[in-house]
């Protein structure tokens, strides 16, 4: 995947493109959508969470990842204890509208088991491996 390094933080969409975004959105019946995040010059896939029309809005204005923490039902502000924000490239969605990709630039691991990405877990060889450790605690 080529990107195009990020600029200024900050807002991608005016408040007119982020209600048009949000409404066309098909969110599934607990009011949620899937979002893969995406290292915007590697390719890389970070993780899967999930978002609610607030945290599409707030990723789309603030220009950080924002997403729904389902466990404690509140938002969750990638980076906002860990310092490791998602800054915000691209928002795309899919051909059905019910998934989103957001392409970032990732500051340290996107796992919060301090991991560059969180599908660690491979079927290799007829087995399960992990292939990515830890960053190491400073």
């Amino acid at each position: 995947m080529s990107g195009t390094k990020p600029g200024k933080t900050g807002a991608i969409a005016d408040e007119k493109l982020v209600a048009e975004v949000v409404a066309a959105l098909a969110f599934n019946e607990a009011g949620l959508i899937p979002a893969i995040a995406q290292q915007y010059d590697s390719g890389e896939v970070l993780m899967l969470a999930w978002m609610n029309a607030e945290a599409v809005r707030e990723t789309l204005q603030a220009g950080r990842a924002c997403y729904w923490s389902r466990s404690r039902g509140q938002l969750w502000r990638k980076g906002e204890s860990s310092g490791h924000v998602q800054q915000l490239v691209e928002f795309r969605y899919d051909c059905d509208r019910d998934a989103v990709l957001l392409v970032v630039d990732q500051t340290g691991p996107a796992c919060h088991t301090e991991r560059p990405n969180c599908f660690f877990h491979a079927v290799r060889d007829g087995s399960v491996r992990i292939i990515s450790e830890p960053r190491p605690q400073d």
